[in-house]
């Protein structure tokens, strides 16, 4: 994958070449192996590349053959070769960057439809002066952007914005908000004020006087009818599409890995890997916290026997995961959303060493009803029935009383308390509820919506889709990108292949949760594939031991940054609210390690981007 950046002027001033070399130089770690500049008198861009298909050629920005179009690419497209086929044009290059170019000279914007795989990209048509924006459907690679009078900044991070516009911008206090209540904030919006994601599977055209439309031009299909699946149909059919998902994401002119963590989807796409690619032994990384009861490495030890792979161990303990956490906040240009965030990093740092790509297991869980949520739902709809009033007291009465050990009761519990549908959809997986939000953020503005959702219909189904909305492309899927691309690696999660998620959405939520069993369908493929255990086995996810460490290595560091003089949190949020918070998890009989990481990320991104120092210059 590669790194964008570029600037679109609505006032008539000529480019500065100087800002484009300074987003260039922010985006580097995405694109180690070259750079390139483009510019006319109102329109530039600026490419860093990381070499994965056509490695002598391919150079951007790229020209087409007739001059008129320009384009700026991040990401790859599995299916370039067939498009390839169709296409009359004269290619001086065999890689994927042209094949988008022919297209769009032959067919138009629209030509992002026919598109495989992950990709964000701006390309300007020097004939009208528009520049398009164009985002994958999944939200698989990133794309920022900010709008003013003088013009339109964009970047596939925000660090790349920063190094060209002419004023530090704000917190986005508004978004505070959704942030307590997902750890990450939901596209379009960011924690800086004025810039914006470009949401999944949504285009941007922007005009040269300034004019912009943005156009949705994808969303997953509509459940097929009532008896068209069978759950051995079913298997079947997920079968074959994530045969085809992970062929796909082998396509590479350099050395592929796999990230495993012992868990039902990478251990499944390793499987794939070693059936499709029998003449090649596959290299797998996991990660490990010396902690017994986190720990998964045991069970990808298991996997990569069964399988036979080349595989690789990376500790992290307490020490380096806090040295890491202001750079990678630096890395993902927002507080870090998921511990696990840091220990991906230092997987890829390892992965880089011997490989350029990577295929994890993102999305299994978001397509197939994975998390343990899904076998709560309906329990959890049908006591929505009753009064709203009574459901909120009885919750706010009985959670906070609950210790540790209960955890994902109290997250019952709380979706259960919520006063609406959607509330309840963001409850759970948020480390506050709203009556918390409403405590710390007191008076501080907040912005009205949020994920869609239905108040009729299968409930499964309402919640795959608010996830695939935004717990996914906003949290799982940018941790994935930044960590990656800061050890200049490219991520690809076959799974999130559009043509299996369509395939998924198209399937009933009874062969997603069958039986009171979590992904049936997907554990059903992989059962033929890798050992029962590993599939039967509980889920316990990628998890760090931050409980004991809030109460020993990191206990003085997170007093200092949530109650000290200077904190961003102590100075607005309520300062009673976080020492009850914190002298809580101390106390041994309750674990707040969510509340108190969300928080804490916040402070460290704070300090990152708005301390002393310059907002862009590499820490």
């Amino acid at each position: 994958m590669c790194g964008i950046a570029g600037i679109h002027r609505f006032d008539g001033r000529p480019i500065d070449r100087a800002a484009l070399v300074a987003m260039g130089d922010t985006l580097a770690h995405r694109g180690p192996d070259a750079s390139g500049f483009w510019q006319s008198e109102t329109v530039g861009f600026a490419h860093t590349r990381l070499s994965i298909i056509d490695l002598a050629s391919s150079s951007q920005p790229m020209t087409s053959a007739d001059e008129r179009w320009v384009l700026c690419f991040n990401g790859e497209i599995f299916n370039y070769r067939e498009l390839r086929a169709t296409l009359d044009y004269p290619f001086h290059t065999d890689g994927d960057t042209e094949v988008i170019l022919a297209g769009i000279v032959q067919h138009g914007i629209g030509f992002v439809e026919r598109l495989v795989g992950q990709f964000a990209f701006a390309i300007h048509d020097t004939q009208t002066g528009t520049t398009h924006l164009v985002r994958d459907r999944l939200g698989i690679l990133p794309l920022n952007y900010t709008v003013s009078a003088e013009g339109l900044v964009f970047g596939s991070e925000i660090k790349a914005i920063l190094a060209a516009i002419p004023t530090v911008p704000s917190v986005d206090l508004q978004s505070l908000d959704s942030y307590l209540s997902g750890r990450s904030v939901p596209s379009p919006n960011t924690l800086f004020a004025g810039i914006s994601k470009l949401r999944p599977a949504h285009r941007a055209e922007v005009t040269r006087d300034g004019t912009i439309a943005i156009t949705r031009y994808w969303q997953p299909p509509e459940e097929d009818p009532s008896g068209t699946w069978t759950p051995a149909t079913a298997v079947e059919a997920v079968d074959a599409a994530i045969t085809t998902a992970v062929d796909s994401a082998l396509v590479a002119d350099v050395p592929v890995g796999a990230y495993l963590s012992g868990g039902v989807d990478s251990s499944l796409i390793v499987a794939k890997i070693a059936s499709l690619r029998p003449d090649r032994r596959v290299q797998t990384f996991a990660a490990g916290f010396g902690d017994a009861r986190t720990d998964e490495l045991q069970w990808a030890r298991k996997v990569s026997e069964h399988v036979g792979t080349d595989h690789r161990e990376v500790m992290v303990d307490a020490t380096n995961f806090e040295s890491l956490w202001p750079t990678m906040t630096w890395h993902r240009d927002a507080p870090i959303s998921e511990p696990a965030d840091i220990a991906v990093f230092r997987l890829a740092q390892a992965a880089r060493e011997s490989v350029r790509v990577i295929l994890s297991g993102e999305g299994g869980d978001e397509l197939f009803a994975g998390y343990p949520k899904y076998r709560a739902a309906r329990a959890v709809a049908a006591a929505s029935s009753a009064p709203g009033w009574l459901r909120s007291g009885a919750a706010n009465f009985f959670e906070p009383r609950m210790s540790g050990r209960f955890s994902r009761a109290r997250i019952a519990v709380r979706a259960a308390g919520a006063v609406d549908r959607e509330e309840q959809f963001r409850t759970w997986f948020a480390p506050f509820t709203k009556r918390e939000r409403e405590s710390l953020l007191g008076s501080l503005p907040r912005r009205t919506g949020g994920v869609s959702t239905k108040r009729e219909g299968d409930v499964i189904r309402q919640m795959l889709l608010a996830d695939l909305e935004s717990w996914l492309p906003d949290n799982l899927l940018e941790r994935g990108d930044r960590m990656s691309m800061a050890a200049s690696l490219e991520l690809r999660p076959p799974l999130l292949d559009h043509r299996l998620v369509e395939l998924a959405f198209r399937l009933p939520s009874n062969v997603k949760v069958r039986n009171g069993t979590t992904k049936w369908v997907l554990k059903e493929v992989a059962r033929r594939y890798i050992p029962a255990e590993i599939v039967d086995r509980k889920k316990v996810g990628f998890r760090v031991p931050l409980e004991s460490w809030f109460r020993s290595d990191l206990r003085d560091s997170m007093w200092d940054r949530l109650t000290g003089t200077d904190s961003f949190v102590a100075q607005n949020f309520d300062r009673t609210a976080v020492r009850e918070l914190l002298t809580r998890h101390e106390s041994g009989q309750f674990n707040e390690e969510s509340r108190i990481w969300t928080l804490m990320s916040l402070e460290i991104w704070h300090e990152t981007f708005f301390g002393a120092g310059s907002l862009v210059t590499r820490p």
